[in-house]
């Protein structure tokens, strides 16, 4: 019986920790992504279509090894990307 608690409270604990980093994770990407954004402004950078399709695509490709990570245990831990 004891061991039954023991596991619902570590279970509990685990659930907690991964909402908590979960979130602050997240809300950390989306700023991350925003700032990436604000290269948009075409008076201060100069960039083409390919430079945007290069960045979109990389992103993606995060988000895509993202989803594969979060449904299975192995996983990329390199960041590999150049304009």
């Amino acid at each position: 019986m004891l061991d039954t608690v023991d596991k619902g409270k570590s279970r509990s604990q685990k659930r907690d920790k991964f909402v908590k980093l979960a979130e602050n994770r997240t809300r950390n990407a989306i700023k991350a992504i925003r700032v990436i954004g604000k290269l948009g402004n075409k008076n201060a950078y100069q960039f083409d279509d390919s430079d945007v399709q290069k960045i979109v695509r990389a992103l993606l490709k995060e988000v895509d090894a993202l989803k594969a990570r979060m449904s299975s245990t192995s996983g990329k831990d390199t960041i590999d990307f150049q304009l």
